[in-house]
């Protein structure tokens, strides 16, 4: 199954005040691992981009001047997205913003039966637990050193991580492992507990009359050539 997780960044929090698109990044998983392949585009957002904004990500007005608006790159984001699943954190506030730059377009809106959102499903797993994406990259041990600021792209990707383990993934097949190891180990110990051979409880009348047995078969018996009971082993 191919799913694409896709974060925004933008110059505020709400598009209906104005505020806009100035970066997207997207990454592919295919059956939840990461393919490689991502989109990524810095947006021009016809306006300032605020202070505050700027100390969450970095952008400036000046560095977006010179790179294209929405609609020049929005054609190469819907090919990239394709009709397939969209993982994201805190879904509703990335897709609002994406919903309202297609509006400008004219072009169909995101549609909630396609979108996953981490965060609610990091509720459902850790209730009362802190959820960001900070917190899920420590809690899953995914490495966020790199995020200095935010960034659409390297969110992106940190995401792609902790949704694999939100999902299971990593974690489930290490709890196999381990569990498969542990039965390893059983039976190892079974093994080594055992220092030496087994003892056989069988009755000494038995074992007297299979000893009649097979003297009286001589050489036709099958013991006598694997040297049980033979003429070298009477005892």
């Amino acid at each position: 199954m191919r799913e694409i997780v896709l974060d925004t960044e933008t110059t505020g929090l709400d598009p209906a005040t104005g505020d806009r698109i100035v970066e997207i990044g997207a990454v592919e998983l295919l059956n939840g691992v990461p393919t490689g392949k991502h989109f990524h585009a810095y947006i021009n957002p016809e306006r300032d981009v605020p202070e505050g904004a700027f100390r969450v990500h970095g952008l400036s007005t000046e560095f977006l001047q010179s790179h294209p608006v929405f609609a020049t790159i929005h054609q190469e984001f819907l090919d990239f997205i394709g009709d397939d699943r969209l993982v994201i954190h805190n879904a509703e506030f990335d897709v609002k913003f994406i919903n309202a730059e297609f509006s400008r377009l004219k072009i169909p809106h995101l549609m909630p039966e396609r979108i996953l959102d981490t965060l609610a499903l990091a509720r459902r797993k850790h209730p009362g637990s802190g959820n960001s994406l900070d917190a899920l990259c420590a809690r899953y041990g995914v490495d966020s050193s790199r995020r200095k600021k935010h960034g659409a792209l390297l969110d992106a990707e940190l995401l792609a991580e902790v949704y694999v383990e939100l999902s299971g993934g990593r974690q489930t097949a290490f709890t196999l492992q381990i569990a498969e190891r542990r039965v390893q180990r059983q039976v190892f110990d079974l093994v080594d507990a055992r220092t030496s051979s087994l003892t056989l409880a069988v009755p000494q009348d038995e074992l007297d009359a299979h000893r009649k047995l097979s003297d009286a078969l001589g050489d036709r018996s099958i013991w006598a050539r694997y040297g049980t009971y033979g003429s070298g082993d009477r005892s």
